[in-house]
């Protein structure tokens, strides 16, 4: 007997097309994501700008978001990336990503000051602290990364970690096995 299945790819939806999502989407690809970027201005968020994203679309991501929830399109191996840096964008997404039943991941960039005001800005708009707590903020694990590229392998980091319970912290220094039961 020779039983086949297939599963569908996991999701990384990267919103806000900047250097930073080009190579967060080269990183996502590379680890077997199919990788959508999101934003809503036409003249950043292009092809030719995103090419190892799977998608490219142009719409407020927060719409964007509501509309790949109704079409069950979201499950929990979906991974999300905020890296807009505004707020007009940022914090109607998370109000919609951090109260989703069923994520991944959910992280922000942005400096520990940006943090603290988006904070401030979700619970203004009501979230509490169990769906504050699911925000990875600032994104990534600390690497001392710089450049986008190891930027992107800090976040990819951090995904991969939360997934298989690492702990990212130097496998020299922890004892136990290094592989952990997922």
């Amino acid at each position: 007997m020779f039983v086949s299945s297939y599963a569908p790819k996991p999701r990384m939806l990267v919103f806000g097309a900047i250097d930073f999502a080009a190579a967060v989407a080269r990183v996502g690809s590379f680890l077997g994501y199919r990788v959508t970027v999101c934003d809503a201005r036409p003249v950043f968020a292009t092809a030719s700008r995103f090419p190892e994203a799977d998608d490219v679309v142009v719409k407020w991501p927060h719409k964007y978001l509501t509309e790949e929830v109704r079409a069950g399109h979201i499950d929990e191996r979906t991974v999300i990336c905020v890296l807009t840096h505004d707020p007009k964008f940022d914090v109607p997404l998370l109000e919609v990503a951090l109260r989703l039943p069923a994520v991944g991941y959910v992280g922000a960039m942005g400096s520990r000051r940006t943090h603290d005001d988006r904070v401030k800005r979700l619970r203004e708009a009501g979230l509490d602290d169990d769906e504050l707590a699911r925000l990875s903020s600032p994104i990534g694990l600390d690497l001392g990364a710089r450049t986008p590229e190891e930027t992107a392998v800090s976040i990819a980091a951090e995904i991969i970690a939360l997934r298989w319970g690492g702990k990212g912290e130097r496998l020299v220094v922890a004892d136990g096995p290094i592989h952990h039961d997922g």
